[in-house]
């Protein structure tokens, strides 16, 4: 009863932390990228396709968002009168409290000694420090913590990494606390090995970014561990699951690739290390120019540092126990290493792609998690800041309310005009989503690039059989139309930062898709 009431606190505490947490970062700019971002509507446009029953064509990127469309839509239809914005702020809840629960598995189970509920929240209050030093709106900051409250740049990637390195602590530590863990046939740790396949599997299927944030570094590490003084050739069986979860990922992906716009082939541009290192780079020079970046740094550097000790320091136990503790640390020093050297190397110029620098460091801290005995006054002190962490969160429900209820005059102003014009026209990537995805009928705005082609990256493509459009939108973000013939608009109506250019008159033709 007493392990049940530590989870269960462990979970009130989590959700309490994760809404202050959200509450700050979306009362800064960075309340950008979670609410209005081109990118960060995805999932709630084709979740509102799924609920509204529209012909699904949609076109994917290289993420397909399965788990992240799953639980934005399960979201929507849970809170039917919260706004799209409402429900985004309260999956970026969902979203840190599941990370919480992937933690709290990758900390082993309770046992005399291990205090695995503390560590876990230690853990998340180590990544929300990191997410809190996070302000920018920027979507190419160096600012990775953060990305996880939205629903698009890979949420369910990284919670599903976690998951993957936690399941083979597990698998270690149910094998090493069996009598005979000795014995390969033993069936102790089959329902963690059917489980590991799950997500790696899942995992895979909805974003291959997976095989660079799990797969390669749990291949590795593995490999390490059949050493005969950490776990000997008994690891080789949780290997062979990541591999083969891995490949029946991607195998997964063959049949849904029409609606794939780049299998990850046009992401690398090896002949860019160059230009790439120096793009990540700057974007370090950026954050460490204000103390939040250098704060976050600091902090950062003392999460690897105590990852690196608890790899060669293990703590007590059997060899098995200790190598699971000992992968854990090893991981979170290791894939942040790797993701940044592999990401220069294949050219990238993305920060997002950089993620495992801030979810990774964070895993040293369960690595091996003692219980520590703490003095009254000490406990007494623990106890005020439970009490306080409440207070926050519930002073944070508003502030969150008032980010996500922010009006928007200018997006308005677009809304009503294309509302009532009941008219279809078009607007390019960055400029329509967000007006698209306030619209009573979103296939009244298409997407288009600059010279009219149907831009099918991100889109529903039944939105292209409109076939001509009779006016554009535009933006600071538009790049300059080359439309043939060099049309001139009828009317121009300004709507605050957007600009309407009418063509009733004259409609223009939608060119040929591409991606």
């Amino acid at each position: 009863m007493r392990g049940a009431w530590r989870e269960a606190s462990g979970w009130a505490a989590a959700v309490a932390m994760s809404t202050v947490i959200v509450g700050q970062v979306a009362s800064t700019a960075r309340s950008e990228l979670l609410f209005r971002d081109g990118d960060s509507l995805i999932v709630a446009l084709v979740a509102r396709s799924i609920l509204e029953h529209d012909r699904l064509d949609w076109m994917f990127s290289g993420v397909l968002f399965l788990p992240e469309t799953a639980v934005y839509t399960v979201l929507r239809m849970l809170l039917p009168a919260l706004s799209v914005m409402g429900v985004l702020a309260v999956n970026a809840v969902v979203n840190l409290v599941a990370l919480y629960g992937a933690i709290r598995l990758a900390a082993g189970r309770r046992r005399p000694g291990r205090a695995p509920v503390a560590w876990s929240l230690v853990a998340l209050g180590a990544f929300g420090m990191l997410a809190l030093t996070e302000t920018s709106s920027s979507r190419d900051a160096l600012e990775p913590a953060s990305l996880l409250l939205t629903t698009t740049y890979y949420s369910a990637t990284v919670i599903g990494a976690v998951l993957a390195v936690g399941l083979v602590r597990r698998w270690f530590e149910a094998r090493a606390s069996s009598p005979r863990g000795a014995d390969l046939g033993h069936r102790a740790g089959w329902p963690l090995l059917a489980v590991l396949g799950f997500v790696t599997t899942l995992s895979t299927a909805t974003n291959p970014l997976f095989l660079a944030w799990a797969t390669a570094p749990l291949i590795v590490l593995l490999l390490v561990t059949v050493h005969p003084r950490l776990c000997g050739p008994p690891a080789l069986r949780p290997l062979l699951v990541v591999v083969g979860g891995s490949i029946l990922g991607m195998l997964i992906r063959i049949p849904l690739s029409a609606w794939i716009a780049d299998p990850g082939t046009g992401y690398a541009h090896p002949t860019e290390l160059l230009r790439s290192a120096a793009y990540y780079g700057a974007l370090t020079g950026e954050r460490l120019i204000t103390p939040a970046g250098i704060g976050a740094a600091a902090l950062t550097l003392a999460l690897l540092l105590i990852c690196v000790q608890r790899t060669f320091r293990s703590g007590s136990g059997d060899g098995g126990s200790k190598a699971g503790g000992m992968l854990l640390a090893a991981y979170g020093w290791f894939t942040p290493l790797a993701t940044v050297v592999g990401a220069i190397l294949l050219g990238t110029h993305a920060a997002r792609y950089l993620e495992p620098i801030a979810f990774a460091p964070v895993l040293g801290l369960i690595a091996h998690p003692r219980a520590i005995r703490f003095p009254s006054p000490v406990k007494a002190v623990v106890a005020i800041g439970a009490a306080l962490l409440a207070v926050g969160a519930a002073a944070s429900v508003p502030r969150i309310h008032a980010a996500a209820t922010a009006p928007d005059p200018d997006a308005a102003c677009i809304v009503d005009w294309v509302n009532a014009s009941g008219r279809t026209g078009g607007g390019q990537f960055w400029t329509v989503r967000l007006p698209k995805m306030l619209l009573k009928d979103p296939a009244q705005l298409v997407q288009v690039d600059h010279t009219l082609r149907g831009y099918n990256w991100l889109a529903n493509r039944t939105d292209f059989a409109a076939g001509e459009l009779t006016f554009l939108i535009e933006d600071a973000q538009t790049v300059r139309w080359q439309i043939a013939g060099d049309p001139r608009p009828d009317a121009v109506i300004g709507c605050g930062r957007y600009r309407i250019l009418d063509y009733t008159s004259h409609p223009l033709e939608i060119g040929p898709q591409r991606s």
